[in-house]
């Protein structure tokens, strides 16, 4: 069974009209997969706010208030990040959104995706990249904590790096956190090195694969396939959560890569089938995408290879110009956490 968290207030998360992240992309991406009739078979279910015992266990009381106290007044803050008059209640409703589907999965669903999910840049007592609080942590949190889960795999496939989630499982071990990347050192926010493989327990337990600018389907899916599917299988996780943002699309305005919308399909296919041979547990946070109108196409082919549905949106496959380089950075990593796994 597959479901999807919604609500109308998603469509609040909206940083002004000056600013990269679009407020209403949740509701014309609802909007157009139900136009696709994609949205059928799936029920849909409306969050509530996060309460803040739950957020509280991912973040510190501080950082809580910080957040709180801008949202009365508004004002910024990071650099890049404004706060807007009531964003703490948004920004709860958005991690309920995640809760939500970590309690249906919980309840006999094998797939729930959350289209307001996916805040991998706050960390415990900061955060900046248009991210309030970490939904992934508040989710993974509440999962061993009210459902006695132990062990959680992190597929993040932004193009931005998660270093709020890095940082605050960087020393666990009962996470494996996976990010894709666009190279931090051409990229905000300038983190996500391939020789951050965690610390003390948690070491081997962080796997990063920074790519470079200009990187397509080809390298990508070499990458994809060289290491995920093997470190997933020897993971055994109790649920997979995956972050699928889609400023990787060659579209995006804030980033370099030169993914297709066709790959989503494919990378989506592959982690739902992936989970099935696992967990059957898997939690969609729909993450970043800035360009609007290509986002909603490609989150459309995420929802089609999870239903395994042929009438995902196709385009024109641009050139790969780094195989090569992607294939070295690859062999790289196997050779960094050789220890720990077998790839």
């Amino acid at each position: 069974m597959i479901g999807i968290t919604y609500h109308e207030d998603y469509n609040k998360y909206d940083l002004g009209l000056e600013h990269p992240l679009i407020g209403d992309k949740p509701k014309r991406t609802i909007e157009y997969q139900k136009k696709q009739g994609l949205l059928e078979n799936i029920k849909i279910f409306k969050p509530i706010k996060a309460t803040e015992e739950e957020i509280l266990r991912a973040h510190t009381l501080e950082y809580l208030n910080r957040v709180k106290n801008l949202s009365k007044k508004g004002g910024m803050l990071s650099f890049d990040t404004p706060a807007p008059i009531g964003i703490y209640d948004i920004a709860r409703t958005a991690v309920g959104g995640s809760i939500l589907a970590g309690k249906k999965i919980n309840q006999g669903y094998n797939c729930i995706m959350n289209p307001l999910g996916g805040f991998h840049h706050a960390s415990r007592n900061f955060s900046s990249g248009f991210c309030f609080f970490n939904d992934i942590a508040v989710l993974i949190e509440d999962l061993r904590a009210e459902h006695n889960y132990k062990k959680f795999l992190i597929i993040d496939l932004d193009v931005h790096h998660g270093n709020g989630t890095q940082e605050i499982y960087f020393d666990d071990p009962s996470v494996l956190n996976i990010s894709f990347h666009q190279d931090g050192n051409t990229l905000y926010p300038g983190t996500g090195s391939l020789e951050k493989i965690g610390r003390n327990s948690g070491e081997g337990y962080t796997i990063n694969l920074p790519l470079p600018p200009k990187t397509g389907n080809k390298s990508y899916l070499y990458a994809f396939n060289e290491i995920i599917p093997s470190l997933a299988k020897q993971f055994k996780p109790d649920v997979i959560i995956y972050q699928c943002g889609v400023d990787t699309h060659h579209s995006d305005p804030l980033a370099d890569l030169r993914l297709t919308h066709q790959i989503y399909y494919n990378l989506a296919k592959k982690i739902y089938n992936l989970s099935k041979k696992t967990c059957n547990k898997l939690i969609v946070l729909y993450g970043g995408g800035y360009n609007s109108e290509k986002s909603i196409i490609s989150y459309h082919n995420i929802t089609c290879g999870i239903l395994e549905k042929e009438n995902y949106i196709r385009e024109k496959e641009l050139k790969d110009e780094n195989f090569e380089k992607v294939k070295k950075i690859v062999n790289k990593l196997k050779n960094r956490i050789e220890k720990h796994w077998e790839l």
